[in-house]
C-alpha cells in the first residue's frame, strides 16, 4: 500500500496551522519545549513521527523557545510498518536542515524465538537505541509522535489487561531528569493527522507489519472504532477521565505516575 500523493503545499500550510495548536495546548498543559533544547525526534519514517518532526519545524518560526532539532532514525532487519524511503528521508532533512542520524539495528533473530506477539520487544530495541542516541549526541529531549489514540488506546490496554488505570504520560522524567521524554501529538487525533500527511506529500510506502494485526493494541483499538461510531468524543473523555483521577490523587497528596 502507498499513501504518496503530489501534495498540496497551501493545504499543509493551512492544516499545520491547526495542528500546532493542539501542539502548543500541549507544550502548556505539560511543558514540553524550553529555550536551548536539543530535541531528538524519534522518526521511524511513518506519517505519525514524520508529522512531529514537521510541525516541530514549523512551530520553531515563532516559537518562543528557541531549540535544536535533530532527527534520529532507527532501521531493523525486521519489517515493521509502512515508511517512507531512507533517501527521501535524508533529502527532506537535508532541505530543511535538520541532522538525521541513522542507526542500524538486528533484532530479526531474537525475533524468531519469541512466541506470540514480537511487537513489544521490537518496540522496546528501538526504544532502547533511541536512548542510546539521545546520551550520545547530548540531546536534553526525546520526541514520540505517539497521538491522542495511541494514549487512548494505551489507557485502555493497562485498565483491560493490567488492572491500572494508567496512560502513556505526554511528559516522562528518566535518569533525574537528564533526559525528558516528550509526546506533543498528545491532543492530536489520528484523523487528523492523515490529510495532513497527504497534503504534504510524504511518500509513505509499504504495508502495516503484520504482526501487529496480532497484538492487543490493535484489539483495543477495534473497540475504540466501533465506540467512536456511536460517540465522536470517546477518546477526549477517555483522557479527561485520567487527568481526573490523576488531579485526586495529587489533591490527596499523591504522586499520580507512583499510584
Amino acid at each position: 500500500m502507498s499513501e504518496q500523493t503530489t501534495g498540496s503545499p497551501k493545504r499543509a500550510d493551512k492544516l499545520g496551522y491547526y495542528l500546532l495548536k493542539a501542539v502548543n495546548k500541549a507544550d502548556r498543559r505539560f511543558h514540553m519545549f524550553d529555550d536551548d533544547d536539543t530535541i531528538l525526534v524519534a522518526v521511524s519514517g511513518g506519517k505519525d513521527s514524520l508529522t512531529l518532526l514537521d510541525l516541530l519545524r514549523r512551530r520553531r518560526r515563532t516559537a518562543r523557545e528557541s531549540y535544536t532539532l535533530v532527527a534520529g532514525h532507527v532501521r531493523t532487519d525486521a519489517q515493521c510498518g509502512a515508511a517512507v524511503p531512507k533517501a527521501w528521508l535524508e533529502d527532506w532533512c537535508e532541505e530543511h536542515d535538520i541532522p538525521l542520524v541513522v542507526e542500524n539495528i538486528e533484532i530479526a533473530e531474537e525475533l524468531e524465538e519469541i512466541d506470540g506477539t514480537k511487537c513489544f520487544r521490537c518496540s522496546w530495541n528501538r526504544r532502547k537505541a533511541l536512548f542510546e542516541m539521545t546520551d550520545q549526541l547530548g540531546c536534553n529531549k526525546l520526541a514520540f509522535g505517539h497521538h491522542a489514540d495511541d494514549i487512548a488506546e494505551t489507557t485502555l490496554m493497562n485498565l483491560f489487561y493490567s488492572g491500572r488505570i494508567e496512560r502513556m504520560e505526554p511528559r516522562v522524567s528518566f535518569f533525574e531528569g537528564t533526559l525528558i521524554v516528550i509526546r506533543p501529538l498528545a491532543f492530536v487525533e489520528q484523523r487528523d493527522i492523515i490529510p495532513f500527511v497527504k497534503a504534504s506529500g510524504f511518500p509513505i510506502e509499504g504495508e502495516r507489519c503484520p504482526e501487529s494485526y496480532k497484538s492487543k493494541r490493535h484489539s483495543v483499538r477495534k473497540v475504540l472504532r466501533q465506540l467512536e461510531q456511536e460517540n465522536n468524543y470517546v477518546k477526549r473523555n477517555i483522557y479527561n477521565a485520567v487527568e481526573n483521577y490523576h488531579e485526586t490523587l495529587r489533591q490527596a497528596g499523591c504522586d499520580p505516575l507512583e499510584a
